[in-house]
């Protein structure tokens, strides 16, 4: 004899809810409620803050006379302050000046034109290493133009 495997069936004594059980809705709610009661007074306090004291930078307009700053011109013309020279006599004429200054002196400002050929800025500044700058510095202005007194 083969035995069926019984089946259960249970009926609900009423009918299928299709209510929402709002229960986990009002736990989440009173989370948030007790979270945002707990921030809210943090947010309104201040925080210390120090902030450093401004000074008055004093405004450069002039280039000091013992500054050493090259200038390339668009169309490769090369001058050291205000003296024109050749490229060959660059070198020569910059050390001259380098050497009558001390060691933590060397410095050379090096202003191109926007147009200026890119290998003659390169040279003008492998030219000042040679000629034994210790530090080189380049302007996109020419200063005395950046400070209004353009001399053209």
């Amino acid at each position: 004899m083969k035995k069926h495997p019984k089946k259960f069936f249970i009926k609900s004594a009423s009918g299928s809810n299709g209510d929402i059980n709002v229960t986990p809705l009002v736990d989440v709610v009173l989370v948030l409620l007790i979270i945002f009661m707990v921030v809210t007074p943090l947010l309104e306090k201040d925080i210390p803050l120090s902030m450093p004291s401004t000074e008055k930078v004093e405004d450069v307009r002039e280039v000091p006379p013992d500054q050493l700053v090259v200038h390339i011109a668009a169309n490769g013309d090369m001058k050291l302050n205000s003296e024109a020279i050749t490229p060959e006599e660059y070198v020569a004429k910059l050390k001259i000046k380098l050497d009558a200054k001390g060691p933590s002196d060397k410095v050379v400002f090096v202003v191109a034109d926007d147009q200026a050929n890119y290998a003659r800025l390169v040279s003008a500044l492998d030219g000042a290493k040679r000629a034994g700058a210790t530090t080189l510095g380049m302007a996109s202005d020419n200063p005395d133009q950046a400070g209004g007194n353009a001399n053209k």
